[in-house]
């Protein structure tokens, strides 16, 4: 089951609620004051992967800085 984010127009609100797919047109109630008014957020996407870019070789998944030896 996916997890989606939703926000409480009521309290202000984020969370996160587990919910199948064929219940994704739902809205939750919020966990905190109980509200009917919340709505799906698009979710935040993570951009760091923990390298730096520099370009060093060392870092590669090949091992081998990518040359076949």
């Amino acid at each position: 089951m996916p997890i989606y984010e939703y926000i409480c127009e009521a309290c202000g609100q984020e969370f996160e609620k587990m919910m199948r797919f064929s219940e994704a047109d739902l809205s939750p109630l919020c966990p905190t004051c109980g509200s009917e008014e919340t709505h799906k957020q698009i979710s935040r996407v993570s951009a760091g992967f923990g390298f730096s870019g520099g370009g060093d070789d060392s870092m590669s998944s090949c091992g081998g800085g990518g040359r076949f030896t």
